[in-house]
């Protein structure tokens, strides 16, 4: 209290008298103590609030249920007083989803004219460009199924498997034409029905093995990054896991459905 400030010693004078606090300062009750100062774009002081989302939502969803909120209390505000976003977290999901994109368009752009340019073969470059999207797809699926949203680092995750999916396709095909081109070389005509398939077999057999273990090997690379805790675990483990499925779905596909 006061009080007890007040009579707090701080030492005594040369008659032997205490002097307490009371005797050398005014003691009263002040103002509180300001906190949460802030001022915006240098037009006078603001009240600023930090909204702050559960681990493990979905912060479009969160975004989107803000702003809608915001604008209900817009509506009750009195005059001139206003809610001003001075941060929005969507933009930077946006631009991360459209990156992505634009990423998928230039694999598959750049897919499509390697096997034209090399194979002059249509289809097959139509067969390795969807055998992308499909091991993306399965990489959600199992990300959905895990409960694991698509943020910043899963996304990171997929666009740096994207570069990798594709090279067994790739292989895997070029290997199939040698082999038909072989045959018609020896019999002097293209392989048909049960000849076609025969050859197809005989080219995924000799490579498949070797691709598939390949792509393995990349898969299980990033498992070191599943032991990782705390703060980095949490940052790094959404990317780990996209990159993991989506090399593994691609490792599946290349021995089944491209062959």
């Amino acid at each position: 209290s006061i009080e007890d400030l007040a009579a707090i010693p701080l030492g005594m004078n040369e008659n032997g008298t205490p002097i307490r606090l009371e005797d050398v300062a005014d003691i009263r009750r002040g103002p509180q103590m300001r906190r949460g100062i802030a001022e915006l774009d240098g037009e006078g002081e603001v009240v600023g609030g930090v909204i702050v989302m559960r681990y493990g939502e979905n912060a479009r969803a969160t975004i989107e249920g803000v702003k809608a909120k915001l604008a209900d209390l817009q509506r009750g505000l009195p005059d001139g007083v206003e809610i001003v976003e001075t941060y929005d977290r969507s933009t930077l999901i946006d631009r991360a989803v459209d990156t992505l994109q634009q990423k998928f368009i230039q694999e598959f752009v750049v897919v499509a004219l390697v096997c034209l340019l090399f194979l002059f073969h249509l289809r097959s470059s139509l067969v390795i460009i969807l055998s992308l999207p499909l091991g993306i797809l399965a990489a959600f699926l199992v990300m959905n199924a895990q409960g694991l949203n698509a943020n910043i680092m899963s996304l990171g995750g997929i666009a740096i498997a994207i570069g990798a999916m594709v090279d067994a396709a790739i292989v895997m095909i070029e290997n199939a034409h040698k082999h038909l081109e072989r045959y018609r070389h020896k019999f002097g005509h293209a392989p048909r029905g049960r000849e076609h398939w025969t050859t197809v077999t005989t080219a995924a057999i000799e490579v498949g093995p070797a691709l598939f273990f390949s792509l393995l090997i990349i898969t299980l690379s990033f498992l070191p990054v599943f032991t990782l805790e705390a703060q980095e675990g949490r940052l790094f483990s959404p990317l780990a896991y996209t990159k993991t499925y989506a090399m593994a779905a691609s490792a599946g596909l290349a021995v089944t459905l491209v062959p």
